[in-house]
């Protein structure tokens, strides 16, 4: 689901335990070694870049990796 253009809801955790929840993001760029994703928020055009094991929701779906 990250890896197609459509735009995605996604929420996760950070390294202190506070829960983001992103609007309308893209997935840049895949590391598989680091396991994280670069993501794009459209509506501000920042950039995060998100663990894999920290996404929580995708689209309003819970997800378990």
């Amino acid at each position: 689901m990250l890896e197609s253009p459509d735009p995605v809801d996604l929420e996760f955790w950070t390294k202190n335990g506070q829960l983001i929840a992103l609007k309308d993001c893209v997935a840049l760029r895949y590391d598989f070694r680091a396991g994280t994703h670069n993501i794009k928020v459209l509506s501000s055009r920042q950039i995060r870049t998100v663990r894999d094991v920290c996404l929580y929701k995708i689209n309003d779906m819970t997800i378990f990796l």
